[in-house]
């Protein structure tokens, strides 16, 4: 229950007011996050401008609220967790470019609906206290002064707003600002009583038994991971003890985060994640859970990880995130990814947050899928969640200890097309023999392509009717049978730029063309239909087989 909007208006309103103790200072307690910012970002903030989804901006310059930002470059610049790359860059410079963008913010604070995102302004609260000793500390004391005026009333309106409408994992934004702010003036203790009031429930809906984030993505579960990571660092800095909601959650996720690495360090990709570095996933499960367990299923997040020798296979084997969840899912569903040592052969494409490349990266054609006539097997509304997707999505893993099979199905066609998709995996010999068999089931023939996405890193030619995939050493053979198979140009966008590569396509057989009418001869009259049959369901399948050829 998030309250009725009138209450919630009346909150918000009261909380703006000038009203009660005056704010301190400075802040009481500070913090420095763990966490390692971009330098090259940074340099950029110098030169007056900023990148975000690939895309260069210019910076605000006393005008916060309209800009030529798209919205979630918006939140991003509002939110000022770009302080952390000013401080990574270190130099003088850096240290003023900060202050002086802080000090041009609290001129000109925004008056439009931004100032009810709990969650940027929950960012900014904590940037500005994580960054305090860095570009604030020595700053002009009425700089000081506004700035701590500015939180008091940014944490009662964080305040107001509990509890939030579902927000996924940026939710926990608006409780880390809110903490922010009761390490700063320890004397409004209604910021810490609301912070204990209503983030254990915030994480019950967040995190599932298994300990996957409700979102089904590594990013969310990387971002998740991190956020808690930073509210424990926030206890321990002001000499607190930690909740243990805090850590028992961290114990949960942090295996589900581990689990949805490849073993170059970085994370997965679906569902709106990108690799990310892997020091930066380290860093937060440093932070994190002092265990450091794999999670060995997750039967609530239904991802299905397979490890065999020096090979990891990673299947979203479950249907995308509930509708109030959806708005980074992906029609990615059945989809996998495929890694030996630490090179990723089979990927998906990665995700976008902007335009038309945030479009092409959530559909079906982007993910290691088959694709039935060009069509997902979900469908986006203009909020961003989901208006179709698979209803039913089933998967059954049996396994000897040496060798692997999934059985898979989705009906993500059947509305469109009538039509079912089965994928049967097998992984087997030590982790370097992975099989795969298509069967799509419909009213009648469907033409498909069943795409494997391959990695910029690996080298790829044709042989004939097979793939060769070369990376790391290791030589590897792609092979297919009942289809026509081909290989053509790809973009990859896991690791936050723009990469060609290449991609496997299997199409079906085509269709022997009926003979056509000699000249002058006329097309025979139709029979007239008899009694109503049943529909006559078609079966069509490919099979494939990747196998590492030995040295």
């Amino acid at each position: 229950m998030t309250g009725s909007p009138w209450l919630r208006g009346l909150r918000l309103s009261l909380a703006r007011l000038p009203f009660g103790a005056p704010a301190p200072e400075g802040p009481v307690h500070v913090f420095r996050d763990p966490w390692k910012g971009d330098a090259e970002q940074g340099a950029r903030l110098i030169g007056g401008k900023f990148r975000f989804d690939r895309h260069d901006y210019v910076l605000p310059s006393g005008n916060w609220e309209r800009g030529p930002w798209p919205e979630p470059a918006r939140e991003w610049l509002h939110g000022f967790g770009w302080l952390r790359d000013l401080r990574t860059l270190g130099s003088d410079r850096a240290r003023l470019t900060a202050r002086g963008l802080v000090s041009d913010w609290l001129a000109h604070p925004p008056t439009d609906p931004l100032v009810r995102d709990a969650c940027v302004t929950g960012s900014r609260l904590a940037s500005w206290l994580s960054n305090h000793e860095f570009c604030l500390a020595s700053a002009d004391p009425r700089l000081q002064q506004r700035l701590m005026e500015r939180m008091l009333v940014e944490g009662r309106t964080i305040a107001a707003l509990l509890p939030l409408p579902p927000q996924g994992a940026r939710g926990l934004m608006a409780f880390r600002g809110l903490l922010a702010a009761a390490m700063a003036m320890p004397e409004q203790t209604g910021f810490m009583s609301r912070f204990l009031r209503y983030l254990p429930a915030e994480l019950e809906r967040l995190v599932l038994a298994d300990g996957t984030v409700i979102e089904r993505s590594p990013e969310a579960q990387f971002l998740v991971a991190r956020e808690l990571a930073e509210m424990s660092v926030m206890f321990r800095t002001a000499h607190a003890s930690v909740p243990p909601f805090i850590d028992r959650a961290l114990d949960k996720v942090c295996p589900v985060l581990r689990a949805m690495r490849h073993g170059d360090g970085g994370l997965a990709v679906f569902n709106g994640a990108n690799e990310r570095h892997s020091a930066a996933v380290e860093d937060v499960l440093a932070q994190g859970s002092r265990q450091k367990l794999i999670a060995p299923a997750m039967p609530q997040g239904r991802f299905t990880r397979l490890a065999l020798g020096k090979s990891l296979l990673i299947v979203d084997s479950g249907p995308p995130a509930q509708a109030g969840f959806d708005t980074t899912a992906h029609a990615g569903t059945l989809s996998f990814e495929f890694s030996h040592q630490r090179h990723r052969l089979f990927v998906n494409c990665g995700s976008a947050v902007i335009g038309a490349w945030r479009e092409a990266m959530r559909s079906s054609a982007a993910h290691t899928v088959l694709v039935a006539d060009g069509l997902s097997s979900a469908d986006f509304g203009p909020d961003g969640g989901m208006t179709r997707r698979p209803v039913t999505v089933s998967c059954d893993h049996q396994t000897d200890g040496n060798a692997h099979w999934l059985d898979l199905s989705h009906d993500g066609y059947h509305a469109p097309l009538g039509a079912k998709w089965t994928r049967r995996l097998y992984f087997g010999a030590d982790g370097e023999d992975l099989r795969g068999q298509e069967l799509i089931d419909g009213e009648r023939n469907i033409d498909f392509a069943i795409r494997f996405h391959i990695h910029p890193d690996v080298t790829v030619t044709q042989d004939d009717e097979d793939i060769i995939l070369q990376v790391g050493g290791t030589i590897w053979r792609f092979r297919q049978r009942d289809g026509v198979v081909r290989l053509e140009n790809d973009v990859y966008l896991g690791r936050g730029k723009r990469e060609i590569c290449r991609q496997i396509i299997i199409t079906p057989q085509p269709v022997a063309e009926v003979a056509a009418l000699s000249e002058g001869e006329s097309a025979p009259e139709p029979e007239k239909p008899a009694a109503q049959k049943p529909v006559k369901r078609t079966h069509q399948s490919v099979t494939w087989l990747l196998e590492r050829i030995p040295e």
